[in-house]
């Protein structure tokens, strides 16, 4: 990630933004906390406004923040300078439409084509010079918008006063926000991961490392424990006796309350192929639907707004209210977890525990010399065949490629654990030998 990338996306973005519109394009950028952010930023502003856009600045806020703004200041597209969860000297962009939703396939495939080709001339036009280049502000009140955003999806007839909550923004883009939010509907805050220096966001607190949390809650007696990621759009919570409640946790509570009170459209709660297969049952046994989807928060997304179903998520912590959010939302999904303790009057370990009962899963690793084709490996599809088999209906086997890397993900989840260890271990023993003699 360079300034001449972002530079070049700055343009291709209003270029795709503005097309077939009579207005000057407004985008709206938000960034987290890493030391790139500035100079990523002010690149992309600088190709936003060769091209005669008007940028909004909203400075550090999280990423389903940008994409609430989006929609709430009309702009025509929202872009966040973020590596999420990664460490600092990593940085990504993404961009939302309009309509505060990640752009579909076919969109990001043209913004790459018109960035591979520098963005020229040709393709864009000539650009604009003297008074119609475009300019760059500052939304100054960016943070308390989404502050109130995020309050407004809390059940108004309840309040956290005397609650004891831990959050961790991981110094990163919720650094300010976040603690905010949970202190004006009462609750009693003690705040980690708030002193971002820009080379420390994810360095050992919020979501990759929830002993930070944990730690904290157990110190002070508190009711819940928050971590974000960096960029805020995923959470886990930490319950009052130090254990940590996951994505699929979460989701089988708030999936069996909303059951429960007939909001859950449909019956059906949309999560990915990783998710645990004991949530799986869990809405089974109330009456409800899992629909799955590949790995990515972004094809849980797609699938809700296809079958106009309103809650998803992942297993990491990607938890998607479409009722209240466009996105990944970790302060939202936070608030209504406690929304439920408040309501309930119970702790989260016992909600937890009633919510559903995880079948045991291990994941594994293995880092092969290229990519095959998973229909060429035999020696690999002849061991999942056979552990399959051995399975039956009380487990599941999955193996993917990593989306980025030559490395093998396997994930077997059933009733043994010792067992499914040793099934792992022969399906990745299956696959180095499928790569033996390269």
């Amino acid at each position: 990630m360079s300034p001449e990338i972002a530079l070049a996306l700055g343009r291709a973005i209003t270029f795709v933004a503005g097309r077939g519109k009579t207005h000057t394009p407004r985008i709206l950028i938000g960034k987290d906390t890493r030391l790139s952010g500035y100079m990523l930023e002010t690149a992309i502003a600088s190709g936003i406004c060769s091209m005669g856009g008007r940028v909004i600045l909203c400075g550090p806020i999280p990423t389903p923040a940008v994409a609430q703004l989006t929609v709430s200041m009309r702009a025509d597209a929202g872009i966040v300078i973020s590596a999420s969860h990664n460490p600092y000297e990593d940085n990504g962009i993404k961009i939302f439409g309009s309509d505060g939703f990640k752009l579909p396939d076919e969109q990001e495939a043209e913004l790459e084509s018109l960035m591979v080709t520098g963005a020229s001339e040709e393709l864009l036009g000539p650009l604009p010079t003297g008074e119609n280049i475009g300019r760059a502000e500052k939304l100054e009140d960016s943070r308390g918008r989404y502050v109130v955003f995020a309050k407004n999806t809390f059940p108004r007839d309840l309040l956290l006063d005397g609650v004891k909550v831990v959050v961790d923004a991981a110094h990163g883009a919720a650094y300010r926000v976040a603690p905010l939010v949970f202190q004006e509907l009462g609750a009693e805050v003690t705040s980690l991961g708030v002193r971002p220096n820009g080379v420390n966001i994810n360095k050992d607190v919020g979501a990759l490392h929830p002993s930070s949390v944990r730690a904290e809650v157990l110190k002070r007696g508190a009711a819940l424990g928050v971590a974000l990621d960096g960029d805020a759009d995923r959470l886990i919570v930490v319950d009052e006796k130090g254990q940590v409640v996951d994505g699929d946790a979460v989701m089988a509570l708030c999936a069996g309350r909303m059951l429960a009170d007939g909001e859950l459209k449909k019956g059906t709660l949309v999560a990915t192929v990783m998710s645990n297969l004991g949530l799986e049952r869990a809405l089974t046994s109330k009456g409800g639907t899992l629909l799955r989807t590949g790995v990515g928060d972004r094809y849980v997304v797609e699938a809700m707004r296809q079958g106009g179903y309103n809650l998803g998520g992942e297993q990491s912590g990607h938890l998607i209210f479409l009722d209240h959010a466009s996105t990944g939302d970790g302060i939202v999904a936070a608030l209504q977890v406690l929304a439920i303790m408040v309501r309930t009057g119970k702790p989260l370990s016992e909600l937890a525990h009633a919510a559903m009962e995880r079948v045991p899963q291990i994941l594994k690793n293995i880092t092969l010399p290229s990519r095959k084709k998973l229909e060429e490996m035999d020696k690999l599809s002849k061991a999942t065949a056979l552990v399959t088999r051995a399975l039956g209906g009380e487990g599941r086997v999955l193996v993917r490629w990593s989306g980025t890397e030559p490395k093998l993900r396997i994930m077997i989840e059933g009733p043994d654990l010792a067992l499914i260890e040793t099934y792992a271990s022969d399906l990745a023993s299956a696959a180095q030998h499928d790569f033996a003699g390269i």
